[in-house]
């Protein structure tokens, strides 16, 4: 029976012999061939410049003959190669002697035995050599002897070819480049002789020693990294508890309390932290740091260590610029002019000195409502067809009060009227109206008002830095509703919701209004230049002729007449004070939704009040009132408080956080009972008040409140602030892009939960939205020259 057993795949020693000869052989071949053909072509260029220089010597011959042949026939100096020389008989002499050794050294350079010689003599360890001295040397005999030139001879004999041996310690100059060449790589080849050697060469060749370097650098271990320990229970849960600060902070947990949580985490483990984060002797850069700054610092240096590197959040736009170009600055508001409100008169004047600066770039975005809903919303029945009317409108109103011309540039989005709330109500993606060339730095005036309906990218996300302004306590007027706390509680929450998600810092006017998340308290704003214009006149005219006094009036009040701007708070006041301020009479001009009712319930009450139609508080007719009253709670920094203090008049109004800025005027008298308002009154209007320094003046103008915005909203550190300085921190880590921030994170989730929501038409008209104001309609795409949604914005595959 035969048994068949698989063949072995093992090589034997021989056969691997056998293969290495093979492959030295190849090699040693391979290197032939390659000398092979550079000695050819070394030759081939040999022959093709001998054969030049034969050509050149022949033209040269002939030239010369023609010269002498012309100079002999001539009776007069010959012009040679150039006309700014002439030759004289004795140096045409001295040429006709020259001509025949010049001409026997042609010959005997171009002869064909010369370039045979050649080819018999060569050798790869020898080398040429031309000596040419004999031509010197006849020339310099010629030349020399008592100033005339003498007779010589010169033979082709006296022209010698030296071949010298590499040894040779007589041999001038250096080895002949194909030669040198050729001999390099002989030395080479016979180096790699043997299949060892060869094997040898390879492996220490330029390109292994290159792959090596390159997986060298990859697994190269990072800095220090042997040196930082893990982070530890405790310091994993002290960031866990710092970075959930906001949300803990719904929850009712004060940032004290966080904070002392996270210090008594961290406070038992300071000293090693700091020893062992960082190599001997910059461990005392940290010195004076507070725990948070400490714990960031430990955090970088560990994910340094691991060669981590973080790069922005889950819901980052990593397409966000960061140009050397002028910045830009794009204000967005919630309303416009001819609408004589707080966020349509503010903004503009911003927008106004911003620019005026020159450093960055403006633009305005203020909403455009339909031909239905201006009727509705502008005063006087003033209606525009079209947004470059209503542009020319707000440029003649801001030249005239400002007296410079703004150099920004005004844009419109979609907006609706909405008659419940009396505001109006983005429609569609109100950030699309900005270019993303142009998306650097937005201003929300009022973010949580832009935000509510919000169904559009992120703020946040399409601009560099956003900050948001403050106008309005909503929670003060929704209150006032009926299931009014109910309401409030809802919208404290969604107004916390939408600012954290889509700004980067919020400017409060005054504490009056919702503590928001990343807030400050400053009051951004300043009075119409013209304000000042008329106080400093008052204040400048003493006693008319008549004997009058400067204000020949006495109390007033101006505001939109709603109950919520202050006329529930005012006729209270005069009701219930009615026999103490026996005699006071008070102007009140204004327009509303309300003034039927607030005019109806003075009458009832039989109050002294005249009411007028609504105007401009720098309208002629208002400069002679002495006393400005403002009973109302509501606002947030009234402007009319503000102009009045400028005009240089007595201000009666409540002690209350909207008034805190004005408390240090001298005029401001501030009340916080009945009895106390008719003492202010009664002071204010058997007094005269105090004319304004330069320091209030300031304090009160638009440069002052530029100053103040540019400061507390930290844009004078973005514009200036260079792309180095920005992510260095003290030249250590950058712990800006180095350490994930968890409250990014969640601000990105909560960003995009809006999104989803605002997204549903059923769940924004549950919340109160405007139907319809997802997306801008027909008349606004008219209007504005807008392509449709469906066409701006498709949506495939639904």
């Amino acid at each position: 029976m035969i048994n068949f057993r698989p063949a072995e795949t093992r090589t034997s020693p021989a056969t691997s012999s056998a293969v290495t000869a093979e492959k030295a052989f190849s090699f040693i071949s391979k290197g032939w061939r390659e000398v092979k053909d550079s000695t050819e072509a070394d030759l081939q260029l040999m022959k093709d410049r001998a054969k030049s220089f034969k050509n050149l010597a022949s033209s040269f011959d002939r030239e010369f003959e023609n010269f002498l042949t012309s100079a002999s026939r001539s009776s007069f100096p010959v012009t040679a190669v150039t006309n700014s020389s002439s030759l004289t008989p004795a140096e045409i002499d001295f040429m006709k002697k020259l001509q025949p050794k010049l001409t026997e050294f042609r010959r005997a350079y171009s002869s064909p035995d010369f370039s045979k010689r050649v080819l018999e003599k060569w050798s790869p360890r020898a080398k040429i050599r031309i000596d040419l001295s004999a031509i010197k040397n006849a020339i310099v005999e010629e030349v020399d002897g008592g100033g005339r030139y003498g007779s010589g001879r010169m033979s082709v004999r006296d022209f010698s070819w030296e071949w010298k041996g590499e040894g040779d310690e007589r041999q001038v100059g250096r080895n002949w480049e194909p030669i040198r060449a050729l001999k390099t790589r002989l030395r080479e080849l016979e180096q790699k002789s043997s299949s060892s050697e060869i094997i040898e060469g390879i492996r220490h060749s330029e390109l292994v020693e290159k792959v090596k370097a390159s997986l060298k650098a990859i697994c190269k271990e990072p800095e220090y990294s042997k040196e930082v320990p893990p982070l530890d229970f405790q310091e994993l849960l002290a960031c866990l508890v710092r970075q959930s600060g906001p949300f803990l902070d719904q929850l009712g947990v004060k940032r004290d309390l966080s904070d002392k949580i996270v210090e008594s985490l961290c406070s038992k483990k300071k000293n090693q932290l700091l020893l062992r984060s960082f190599p001997n002797g910059e461990s005392s850069i940290l010195e004076g740091e507070n725990i948070n700054d400490e714990l960031d610092i430990r955090l970088a240096s560990v994910l340094q260590s691991t060669g981590h590197h973080y790069e922005g959040g889950l819901w980052d736009d990593f397409t966000k610029r960061d140009s050397d170009r002028r910045r830009h600055v794009a204000i967005v508001t919630t309303a416009s002019l001819p609408w004589m409100t707080g966020t349509a008169v503010n903004p503009l004047f911003r927008a106004a000195y911003l620019a005026k600066s020159q450093k960055q770039s403006v633009t305005l975005l203020v909403p455009w409502l339909t031909r239905t809903d201006q009727e509705l919303v502008y005063p006087n029945n003033i209606t525009f067809s079209s947004p470059e009317e209503q542009e020319d409108y707000i440029r003649n109103w801001l030249k005239e009060r400002v007296g410079f011309n703004a150099d920004f540039k005004i844009s419109f989005y979609p907006g609706k009227f909405q008659k419940e709330r009396r505001s109006i109500i983005p429609a569609g993606d109100t950030s699309q109206f900005i270019s993303s060339k142009d998306a650097d730095i937005a201003i929300l005036e009022e973010p949580e008002h832009l935000n509510w309906y919000h169904h559009g990218k992120r703020w946040t996300d399409k601009f560099n830095h956003v900050v948001g302004v403050v106008h309005t306590n909503y929670l003060e007027y929704i209150k006032r509703e009926k299931n009014g706390a109910l309401q409030a509680f809802f919208v404290k929450h969604i107004n916390n919701w939408v600012t954290r998600a889509y700004c980067d810092k919020v400017l409060r006017l005054s504490a009056a209004t919702q503590d928001l998340p990343k807030s400050v308290i400053c009051n951004v704003h300043g009075v119409n230049p013209k304000f000042l214009e008329i106080g400093e006149r008052m204040a400048a005219a003493d006693k008319e002729e008549g004997g009058e006094q400067k204000f020949s009036k006495g109390a007033y009040f101006l505001g939109k007449m709603v109950w919520a701007k202050g006329y529930r708070e005012l006729i209270d006041l005069l009701a219930k004070q009615k026999q103490d301020l026996n005699g006071f009479k008070l102007d009140v001009y204004g327009n509303g939704e309300d003034a039927h009712e607030v005019q109806t319930a003075a009458k009832s009450l039989d109050l002294n009040v005249n009411f007028m139609k609504g105007r401009d508080h720098a309208d002629d007719s208002l400069h002679g009132y002495k006393v400005f009253v403002n009973p109302s709670v509501s606002d947030v920094l009234c402007t009319a408080t503000a102009e009045a203090l400028a005009m240089g008049k007595f201000v009666v109004c409540a002690d209350h956080p909207s008034n805190d800025f004005f408390r240090s005027f001298p005029n401001c008298l501030t009340y916080k009972t009945p009895e106390e308002f008719v003492n202010k009154i009664n002071e204010a209007m058997s007094s005269d008040p105090q004319p304004l320094t330069p320091e209030e003046r300031y304090n009160l103008s638009w440069e002052a409140a530029t100053q103040r915005f540019m400061q507390y909203s930290e844009l004078d550190k973005i514009l200036t602030a260079s792309t180095s300085e920005s992510n260095e921190v003290n030249g250590i880590v950058r712990r800006s892009k180095s350490v994930p921030n968890l409250t990014s994170v969640v601000d990105g989730g909560l960003a995009f939960a809006h999104y989803c929501l605002t997204g549903n038409e059923f769940l924004r008209q549950c919340t109160g939205a405007v139907p319809g104001t997802r997306d801008y309609n027909k008349q606004h795409c008219k209007d504005l020259r807008l392509l449709p949604p469906h066409v701006e914005n498709p949506i495939y595959g639904w």
